[in-house]
């Protein structure tokens, strides 16, 4: 890829995301970073510098679990930058309680999945004038516990859960962004945009934060020396930089090896992609974010 490619990565103040921020800094990306907080973007800023001094780096601020912010930041970005080269859309939460976000939605299901999916067809204009461009989306095999899929209704589905059930909805939700990488592929094929997911195996990054003994857990991971985030970190630049998955579009690949994963079922089945493009298409338009 050429110097100065720009790439917009969100969930890029914390974790894996600031990891893979750093390494493109360092291989000359101009950077379009997400984040909800000054105080957090300010810290990444004087991370990412005092790794490389000549990135540049711009945030867009917002709340990923509003549709309305990820519609706000997405049209912020495409104005800002008619050409993008890579999204990586790697927010991602698992919440061990039920939380409803201010639009009525499951807050796994809005972070996880509606965002990337409204993300990416916003930025879509930008992606298309970079003539080669990718969409990277951070999976997970999480997505092999998870329960029973119903189609529309999991996408609104504000029921109740434990700790333990929310593994999974988490699941499901990791699930739903593998099937959408295929559809979106599909859909956008001949538009020179490739579209590809990723596990990026179990990293001690703050997505369990909300356990009460995460820090102690983190803390016996690395001794163990266990979920080093470096090797997610790896397989996210891989895809991003290396040219072998730019001819790929529509895949799932593993951390550590590289090489496609087939996903649990349904999730390899066009036919069930294609059902939950079209009820996340319907929802997405019945609350006004498609236009």
């Amino acid at each position: 890829m050429s110097k100065k490619a720009t790439v917009v990565i969100t969930g890029a103040t914390s974790g894996l995301g600031q990891l893979v921020a750093i390494e493109l800094a360092r291989r000359s990306f101009d950077l379009v970073l997400t984040a909800r907080s000054k105080k957090r973007s300010d810290a990444t800023r004087k991370l990412i510098e005092a790794n490389t001094s000549s990135a540049k780096v711009d945030f867009f601020y917002g709340d990923l679990s509003l549709l309305e912010d990820v519609k706000r930041i997405g049209s912020e970005i495409a104005a800002a930058y008619p050409k993008i080269d890579v999204l990586l859309n790697n927010a991602g939460i698992h919440a061990f309680e039920p939380r409803i976000t201010p639009e009525g939605l499951p807050e796994m299901i809005a972070v996880n999945y509606l965002s990337p999916w409204l993300l990416s067809h916003t930025l879509k204009p930008s992606l298309q004038n970079a003539g080669k461009a990718k969409v990277v989306n951070v999976a997970s095999e999480a997505s092999r516990r998870h329960g029973v899929l119903k189609l529309p209704e999991d996408l609104t589905d504000t029921t109740p859960f434990t700790a333990r059930g929310s593994s999974a909805i988490y699941g499901k939700t990791k699930l739903f962004t593998i099937m959408f990488t295929a559809e979106l592929a599909r859909r956008w094929a001949g538009t020179g945009i490739s579209v590809n997911a990723l596990n990026p195996g179990f990293n001690v990054t703050g997505l369990g934060r909300e356990l009460w003994f995460a820090s102690a857990l983190e803390r016996l991971l690395k001794a163990l020396r266990l979920g080093d985030p470096r090797r997610g970190a790896d397989i996210i630049t891989r895809l991003i930089v290396e040219p072998e998955y730019q001819k790929m579009t529509g895949g799932y690949f593993n951390v550590g090896t590289g090489k496609s994963i087939e996903p649990v079922p349904p999730g390899g089945d066009a036919a069930t992609q294609h059902k939950l493009w079209q009820a996340t298409e319907d929802l997405l338009e019945q609350k006004g974010f498609l236009s």
